[in-house]
């Protein structure tokens, strides 16, 4: 184990507006599309249950896709300079 002494004081991360608001845009995208959904049913069945039905069905999977296209990007320049800093475990801890 290390001492506590031995660790070097970081500087706080603290992320740009627009990687705060990221999430936000992600989820206002996907309840988009499930308006979109619900309209569209709700014009072609004209009812109310059916189409608050489907918005929830669509909110929920496009947001499961654009959550994993997220994961699926190509890490940023940042981030790989950051997983760089990250101290490996000693030893062998397999």
């Amino acid at each position: 184990m290390t001492n506590p002494s031995d660790q070097t004081p970081h500087d706080p991360i603290t992320p740009s507006r627009r990687e705060r608001l990221k999430p936000l845009e992600l989820l206002g995208f996907a309840g988009v599309l499930g308006v979109f959904a619900g309209l569209t049913v709700l014009m072609a069945s004209r009812s109310i249950v059916l189409a608050l039905i489907f918005t929830a069905i669509a909110f929920i999977v496009s947001l499961v896709f654009v959550a994993l296209l997220g994961l699926g990007g190509k890490p940023s320049e940042e981030d790989l300079e950051a997983r760089k800093d990250l101290k490996k475990p000693e030893g062998d801890w397999h």
